[in-house]
């Protein structure tokens, strides 16, 4: 079987800059994730978690530590958004690099506000 390092994104919003909202987002977003994906967390070589300025309440990483405990081995990161004038507001991102059987399907979970960002990427491909 022939593997290949495979890209998966993904985004949200959060309906307020606290701990709960967010936590409550990046959770979401993960269960997406893993329903759609079905990933092996031994696959997944790394995790950047990203989230516009206006959300600084807590890390998305620490959330995912949280929700997804056989991801204590993978690497995450979690950086700021560029700001861009007139961006979508309290938005978080994931940007996914697993180890894949080259024909898998992956699905883009877009979700809540982010669910326009990406249309063409919130479906297989």
């Amino acid at each position: 079987m022939e593997w290949r390092v495979k890209a998966i994104r993904g985004a949200t919003t959060a309906s307020e800059n606290t701990e709960e909202a967010i936590a409550f987002a990046v959770t979401e977003l993960l269960q997406e994730l893993e329903y759609r994906n079905r990933l092996d967390p031994d696959r997944i070589v790394s995790v950047i978690f990203t989230a516009t300025q206006d959300l600084d309440a807590v890390f998305p990483a620490k959330i995912a530590r949280r929700v997804c405990p056989d991801w204590q081995d993978v690497a995450l990161m979690d950086v700021q958004q560029m700001h861009v004038e007139g961006s979508l507001p309290r938005c978080i991102r994931f940007l996914i690099h697993a180890n894949l059987p080259a024909d898998t399907k992956v699905y883009h979970p877009y979700l809540r506000g982010a669910s326009n960002l990406r249309p063409d990427r919130s479906l297989v491909s």
